[in-house]
């Protein structure tokens, strides 16, 4: 999945020119709004994240917001983890009224490049493709998860966050106490079979009734196993960051 992303996607591969920096070799770099918000500026439209420069990079959100000019198109892009980022796209007259689809509610993929005016960031867009299959979307944070791993050869969750990844000893043949067959913990099944048993809805389940269902398992526990089963896989945000479904 990480290859066909970075570098087939539908036809969008652009073309990398090598940088100074000795971990830029990523095509397209797939970011949250909140990283691009907060990536330290080398220079005038030069940003890093940590060793890595920004060159072209790819994110997934939803169209908060719309304005339609003879020469470009502006939107407002919003994927929840922080807030909405501003997004031009040049355009002539022709391209316009094909643009036009993409409007607000509608979850898009936009790859462009970051820019900065008046201290104001907003992504300079390439391409503004609508996002037909919802799971493109938990498909672009495990991108993004392992784009990170793939640079810095560390574990983080989908919030970007360092995680300390246990790893068990099986040589015996025998599974240490509260590990379930799956790998998962206890705590972890249990958060997990919640949400497949709501996944029979649109929505999902959100975290409120979560929490509710799951008293006797501390907040925190619920949080870090979210965390957990989004950076594996095994779940999805759908409306927003509260409400889950199972893969």
């Amino acid at each position: 999945m990480w290859n066909q992303g970075c570098s087939q996607a539908s036809g969008e591969t652009l073309n990398h020119k090598a940088t100074s920096s000795k971990k830029a070799h990523l095509e397209i770099f797939p970011c949250t709004v909140s990283q691009l918000l907060a990536a330290p500026q080398l220079c005038k439209d030069s940003f890093t994240i940590c060793d890595c420069e920004l060159k072209q990079v790819s994110v997934v959100g939803v169209i908060r917001g719309f304005a339609l000019f003879e020469t470009n198109v502006q939107y407002t892009v919003d994927d929840m983890t922080g807030p909405p980022l501003n997004v031009k796209l040049w355009v002539n007259m022709e391209d316009s009224a094909r643009t036009t689809v993409a409007s607000p509610g509608m979850y898009v993929k936009v790859i462009g490049s970051l820019r900065s005016y008046s201290e104001q960031r907003s992504l300079l867009a390439m391409n503004v493709r609508r996002v037909k299959d919802l799971n493109e979307i938990s498909s672009h944070m495990l991108e993004v998860v392992q784009a990170h791993m793939q640079v810095f050869r560390k574990v983080f969750d989908v919030n970007m966050n360092l995680t300390v990844v246990p790893q068990p000893d099986w040589s015996s043949g025998t599974r240490p106490r509260g590990v379930l067959p799956n790998g998962l913990s206890t705590v972890q099944g249990q958060v997990l079979h919640q949400i497949q048993v709501f996944s029979v809805h649109n929505d999902g389940i959100n975290f409120h009734d979560l929490t509710r269902n799951l008293d006797y398992i501390s907040i925190g526990d619920i949080r870090s196993s979210l965390a957990f089963l989004a950076s594996e896989g095994h779940i999805f945000s759908t409306i927003d960051k509260h409400h889950f479904k199972a893969v």
